[in-house]
């Protein structure tokens, strides 16, 4: 049974990131590029390339060293550091020109075979102005294992709300 002490810093996480939920995410399109653009709101990510908390969580708790998934947070800076999934890595938030420069040049040099997971879980999975633009970015560059963890409510809930592990801080 999860310790209190975790259970309250995952309560902590969920009060903290409700005010970056309602700021980021209270209207009902997504600003990407500098412009509003209605096709990241409604876009559908094929269902094969989902994959739910508990599947991660399981498939982590089974994986080697060698066959553990590259998880790469695409959402801001600031929530990450707040708390992540053990092991993600953060190279810019998807949202914005720079941020996907920046995760362009970072995935440049990966294998196109690598197992990769992106995932945000700033809001509602269906508001996300980070998970299409990463995940368009990614699968132009051919990426042939990319899956989206998919959160539908945020990170706070969907993960560190049913106690899965996570990391804070940056690296």
């Amino acid at each position: 049974m999860p310790s209190r002490k975790r259970f309250g810093s995952a309560l902590l996480l969920v009060k903290h990131s409700a005010l970056a939920v309602l700021i980021v995410c209270g209207g009902s399109l997504t600003y990407v590029r500098g412009q509003t653009d209605q096709r990241t709101v409604s876009e559908a990510l094929p269902a094969s390339q989902l994959v739910q908390p508990a599947d991660l969580v399981g498939e982590l708790a089974s994986a080697s060293a060698e066959a553990r998934p590259t998880i790469v947070y695409v959402g801001f800076r600031t929530l990450f550091a707040g708390g992540h999934i053990p092991g993600a890595t953060f190279h810019g938030s998807a949202s914005t020109e720079q941020g996907l420069a920046d995760i362009k040049k970072w995935a440049a040099s990966l294998p196109r075979t690598t197992n990769l997971v992106i995932y945000c879980g700033c809001c509602p999975f269906e508001r996300c102005p980070n998970i299409r633009p990463a995940f368009a970015l990614f699968r132009d560059m051919g990426f042939a294992h990319l899956r989206v963890l998919e959160l539908p409510t945020s990170f706070a809930a969907d993960w560190a709300g049913k106690n899965y592990a996570i990391e804070k801080g940056l690296k």
